[in-house]
């Protein structure tokens, strides 16, 4: 294998000259760098990103800590991520904590002791021992879709754009709606998704029967299982059901189609999240877009500005969303 010393007798410059055609760094006359350039074209010299590391104590690798590498949500969320990390010459590497908020941790040392340059955090809940480990850290750190007091993040606006569904199905004629969450715990999509609709119906003056708030997890059988509770065990049927993610809100519609019932006839349904198949159930869901690869892409500058120096002295960064109507509410 040829060294940098062989590349810089055969192209009669110096070492330093060869580093810096390398590094893109540092004056090299056009000349030089021409000779430099045609030995490494004619060697096929490949320079070792682990040499090369060593040299500049920069890994062009970023952690990437996510709740469910599966979902579309994550698979979005990274795409977005490598659209920017890609032009910068920057790698991702990848950890799926599968849900399990102990994992985090494990990820975050682990990503730290593999010295990538930065760590982009999607978590399932924020505790006290996560945080710790986190200010501990001492390397460029992004949070998304969850807020960390003091530190950066990019969140989804989960509360408002809750009100604005459940506002919407008001005004469309519905007084009686049932809610299908998630765990609390998950702060963004469990707590302030469930706080926004309650405000709303609050704030509309609309009572809220206990049996139409259900909890569920984070998939379509879920959904379904919610929806059964909410038919079978209801005094009164509600006119509409939100949903806080799509795959809850597929349940629960195959749960109202297998009992007879159609949509949006006899039950308005919409989710949360724009989700691919959202368009293509029957009747297609209406639903919340969040821009999902935008907060990706925001992450990725966020995290490149930090590495390369600047000091945001942390802030949240909300990204927009939009309600979509289908014809899954009348």
């Amino acid at each position: 294998m040829i060294t940098i010393k062989e590349i810089a007798e055969r192209a009669n410059v110096s070492r330093t000259t060869v580093s810096r055609v390398l590094n893109k760094s540092g004056y090299v006359s056009e000349e030089a760098r021409k000779r430099v350039q045609k030995v490494i074209e004619e060697t096929g010299y490949v320079p070792s990103e682990h040499a090369k590391s060593l040299r500049t104590k920069k890994t062009n690798v970023i952690g990437v800590v996510l709740p469910k590498i599966s979902t579309e949500t994550s698979n979005r969320l990274v795409k977005g991520m490598d659209e920017i990390f890609a032009k910068e010459g920057y790698q991702i590497l990848l950890a799926n904590t599968n849900l399990e908020p102990e994992k985090e941790i494990e990820y975050l040392r682990l990503l730290k002791s593999r010295h990538v340059d930065g760590i982009i955090l999607s978590a399932t809940t924020i505790n006290p021992s996560l945080v710790e480990e986190i200010y501990n850290l001492n390397i460029p750190f992004v949070a998304v879709g969850q807020s960390i007091s003091g530190l950066t993040n990019v969140i989804l606006d989960d509360y408002q754009a809750t009100k604005d569904m459940v506002d919407f199905l008001i005004q469309k004629g519905h007084k009686q709606i049932a809610f299908i969450g998630v765990d609390e715990r998950d702060r963004a999509v469990g707590y302030l998704r469930k706080a926004g609709y309650l405000d709303a119906m609050r704030e509309n003056n609309l009572a809220v029967e206990s049996t139409w708030v259900q909890k569920g997890e984070f998939n379509v059988e879920s959904g379904f299982e919610c929806m059964s509770q909410i038919l079978g065990t209801s005094e009164k049927q509600p006119t509409a059901v939100l949903a806080v993610t799509d795959r809850l809100a597929i349940g629960a519609l195959q749960r109202i189609k297998e009992s007879g019932l159609s949509i949006p006839e006899d039950i308005s349904l919409a989710g949360m999240g724009a989700s691919e198949f959202s368009r293509y159930v029957t009747p297609a869901l209406t639903t919340i877009d969040f821009s999902i690869e935008k907060a990706g892409r925001e992450a990725a500058a966020l995290i490149l500005r930090k590495i390369g120096g600047e000091n945001d002295h942390g802030m949240n960064i909300t990204i927009p969303y939009r309600l979509i109507e289908r014809a899954s509410v009348q």
